[in-house]
């Protein structure tokens, strides 16, 4: 005969309770972070595009198009 331990239903029910919880504790965490690095890729690729803009923008000087050629833009 082996010594088993024996639980009282309350404790079990206790018990799957608190597994529960840490369950889902740990998908939150997990949540969290993958919101995290979104908004950290979001951010960088805004960031970007802004460095992207404002190196075409001062690359290429800014001028009127002249009046005397009607297709230059």
């Amino acid at each position: 005969m082996t010594n088993r331990v024996t639980y009282a239903p309350q404790d079990v029910q206790k018990m799957c309770k608190q597994a529960e919880r840490d369950h889902e504790t740990k998908k939150l965490i997990v949540l969290m972070e993958r919101v995290k690095r979104q908004i950290a890729a979001r951010q960088s690729l805004h960031e970007g595009e802004d460095d992207r803009v404002m190196a075409v923008a001062s690359s290429s000087p800014s001028r009127l198009p002249s009046r005397s050629v009607p297709l230059e833009r």
